[in-house]
């Protein structure tokens, strides 16, 4: 059985890399989400993964506290290249390939982003994780995600989260609230459902690239929502 899509861009949080710790990289959790990756990529699918820094540092929280938003949300990109050579590493050592590349120039560590060679890497089954963002402060990663997926002519943007889904109300807080399996970018709208950040869910609307809310924690999610299962909630035009 084939996979539904051949080419996807998974968004991590960098809060998925704690696992339950209070901050910085969990090795057990980054091994897990990696050996994922490394089942779908086998099955012949192409990844690119645009990663958070939020277990670092968060612009946001930064701004919050007095910081210039600018700066913070600087700090936060560099946040997310840490990450991503943390996830690239764990790779290696999974004999998964894979290539970081960055919106913010750091040549000496990484890769900068050039479309047509992340393009060449995942069509040479690398995996590319795309770190700092889209490079400019006041943008999320969840922006970066829509970009990135866009750019590289991704199937569909999968969004890695806590939650199996997206739901009717908050699941942790209402024991009646529904997952919803599939919704419109309209529906969405309509009912005020946080899928992505405004910015990103209208790039996604625009391009018409659809959108699964899955949970990372849960074993086999990733490899169930890429062989069209119904796993998660797809957002879809």
């Amino acid at each position: 059985m084939s996979a539904a899509y051949k080419r996807i861009l998974l968004k991590l949080s960098g809060e998925a890399l704690m696992g339950d710790d209070a901050y910085g990289i969990n090795e057990e959790v980054v091994s897990r989400i990696v050996s994922e990756v490394a089942e779908i990529t086998r099955l012949g699918v192409q990844v690119g993964v645009v990663i958070g820094g939020g277990n670092i540092f968060r612009g946001m929280k930064g701004a919050a506290s007095g910081m210039d938003r600018a700066t913070a949300d600087y700090m936060g990109m560099l946040a997310t290249v840490m990450n991503a050579m943390a996830l690239a590493d764990a790779m290696r050592r999974m004999d998964l390939e894979a290539r970081v590349q960055s919106a913010l120039r750091i040549d000496q560590v990484v890769e900068p982003y050039i479309r047509g060679r992340a393009i060449r890497h995942l069509e040479e089954g690398r995996v590319v994780i795309f770190a700092a963002g889209t490079g400019n402060p006041f943008f999320t990663t969840d922006t970066a995600a829509a970009l990135r997926g866009a750019e590289i002519g991704a199937q569909i943007v999968l969004k890695a989260t806590k939650v199996d889904g997206v739901y009717t109300a908050d699941p942790k807080k209402d024991p009646l609230a529904q997952r919803y399996h599939r919704i419109s970018f309209d529906e969405a709208i309509g009912r005020n459902l946080q899928v992505l950040d405004s910015t990103a869910f209208a790039l996604c609307r625009d391009q018409k690239l659809p959108i699964n809310v899955f949970s990372i924690f849960k074993p086999g999610a990733l490899k169930r929502v890429v062989m069209g299962e119904d796993e998660g909630t797809l957002v879809h035009s």
